[in-house]
């Protein structure tokens, strides 16, 4: 029997009906590549699905609830799978832009899964013509996922699963990798023996996970005592506009840049991990975006960030679901200059993953391994209910590493890759940036009420990377300058160095401020 893990399990209690907990990842393909310049039909895509649903054990399977949520519910096959139930097609409504695509696709996110069959569905979307930057004839597929079932990582995995490394149909993963398995539906007397049982353990179970950790608990709590100061700065949340119940009007937008530009930026300061720099470019986004509004808080705004708790380790099961941990860390919204800010995002996400993050994973995920169903059904509701999640953080930002080499579905090449995320009450934004092929893209999730201006945030979002990407640059060459210079004017006449170092430094106090917006695609 495969029963769901219990972090799995409070993405179905964090539900409300108002807010879904759904993620829907968007692929983009170029029909222009395929063997003989053949059209791909709705009907093509069905099949090749089709042909790959052995791959991954979610296509088929679906939810059963134990009766009272006394344990946490089951994946069982679906006896009456319908591959056409969950494969739809849709044309994009005129005029068939970038908007329109947005709000399909928001539209597309924002509907529930039917909890009585398998957790996903998939849109093929044609008509896309029109959207600017795109060859003609492409077409886009987005597909739905509950949270319970996937985490970033696991969908990238999915997705492999779907893809080939060329226009021929060569697999990404070789089909016969995985072996069938099934998940026949338990009896209710099963179900009610292994609840007892599962309950009476979890004592025991939670005293154990304690032990356990008890020699990196005790590093744990060293090392957040002497970062007590900078701990206590991080803990004031300032109120913000994202910090309100999620509604059903989900609002999407997006921009795709090149990920060799933030690669250059992440130089600026040594150590830092392209993750820093997407949390450096938000900050700067969210300081523009609520300047302009005259609603920037004095204090940083505080993000939310996933982090995979997989190991990469043989003996760690691979398979759908979640193994996920999390920091928050401050964006530094407050700081105006940008190298400062990624310094400060640096130094501040470094001493999250050192101090907190791998031994709270550990921990953390241990435990939740012992706490009964009902409890934690009860606790996830009342979080939810009382805007807690508005006390932890301002935002989500996550950031998921996907294939740097072209992709293919039948015959047809991927192009891009975006990412809608779910919302909780109490943190009605979301930041998702998955990368392929050279290219990262930023991707925000809202609602009408909370963002209704969103293109003017991914705007936003654009010209802090383009801030950044030259405020970095000018700062490798005042240093290359300041090293050089000296040596190369000492050559000629020793005062000349102080004459020239005045010129570089009023230089610098005059940074041109302006920068450009750019194209969604």
């Amino acid at each position: 029997m495969n029963q769901l893990s219990p972090q799995d399990a409070q993405f179905l209690y964090m539900e409300t009906e108002d807010n879904h907990i759904q993620v829907t990842a968007v692929a983009l393909f170029d029909p222009s590549t395929v063997p003989g310049g053949e059209i791909v039909r709705f009907k093509d895509i069905l099949a090749h699905v089709d042909s790959r649903l052995h791959m991954n054990p979610l296509f088929r399977r679906r939810l059963v609830r134990v009766p009272l949520e006394l344990d946490f519910p089951y994946w069982v096959d679906d006896e009456n799978f319908d591959l056409e139930y969950h494969v739809q097609h849709a044309g994009l409504p005129e005029p068939g832009d970038w908007r329109q695509l947005c709000i399909q696709l928001a539209r597309f996110h924002a509907r529930p899964l039917d909890q009585s069959r398998p957790l996903w569905e998939m849109l093929v979307i044609e008509g896309l013509d029109r959207i600017e930057g795109l060859p003609k004839g492409c077409y886009a597929i987005a597909t739905k996922l509950h949270h319970a079932a996937v985490d970033g990582a696991s969908i990238v995995k999915y997705f492999g699963a779907l893809m080939d490394i060329d226009n021929k149909g060569t697999p990404a993963v070789p089909l016969d990798a995985v072996e069938s398995s099934h998940s026949p539906r338990p009896g209710v007397v099963e179900m009610a023996s292994r609840a007892v049982w599962n309950t009476v353990r979890s004592p025991i179970g939670m005293t154990d996970a304690v032990m356990r950790s008890a020699p990196a608990l005790y590093r744990f709590v060293q090392d957040s005592l002497s970062a007590q100061k900078e701990e206590e700065e991080s803990k004031r949340i300032p109120d913000t506009r994202f910090n309100c119940n999620a509604s059903p009007h989900k609002m999407f937008d997006a921009t795709t840049v090149s990920l060799d530009d933030l690669k250059k930026i992440r130089e600026a300061v040594p150590g830092c991990t392209i993750n820093d720099v997407v949390l450096a470019i938000c900050g700067g986004a969210l300081r523009k975006y609520l300047q302009h509004h005259r609603e920037l808080p004095s204090e940083s705004l505080v993000a939310w960030v996933p982090i995979n708790a997989r190991t990469g380790h043989a003996s760690e099961p691979d398979g759908p679901g979640n193994r996920i941990t999390s920091m928050t860390t401050r964006i530094y919204s407050d700081v105006e200059d940008p190298v400062k800010r990624l310094q400060s995002i640096f130094a501040s996400t470094r001493r999250s993953k050192e101090a907190r993050s791998g031994v709270s994973a550990r921990l953390m995920t241990d435990l939740s391994q012992h706490v009964p169903s009902a409890t934690l059904v009860t606790a996830g509701r009342l979080v939810l209910r009382a805007g807690m999640a508005a006390n932890i953080c301002n935002l989500f930002i996550s950031n998921v590493p996907g294939p740097q080499v072209p992709m293919y579905m039948n015959g047809a090449r991927q192009i891009a890759t975006y990412a809608i995320a779910p919302l909780v009450d109490g943190m009605g934004l979301f930041i998702a940036t998955p990368s392929y092929d050279g290219k990262i893209t930023f991707n925000v999730t809202s609602t009408r009420e909370t963002l209704p201006d969103i293109r003017f945030f991914v705007e936003c979002i654009e010209a802090s990377l383009a801030e950044m990407l030259k405020a970095t640059s000018q700062d490798k060459t005042s240093k290359k300058t300041i090293k050089k210079a000296p040596r190369k004017k000492a050559a000629r006449k020793k005062a000349a160095p102080k004459k020239g170092a005045k010129k570089r430094a009023s230089a610098k106090k005059s940074p041109d401020k302006k920068a450009e917006a750019g194209k969604p695609l």
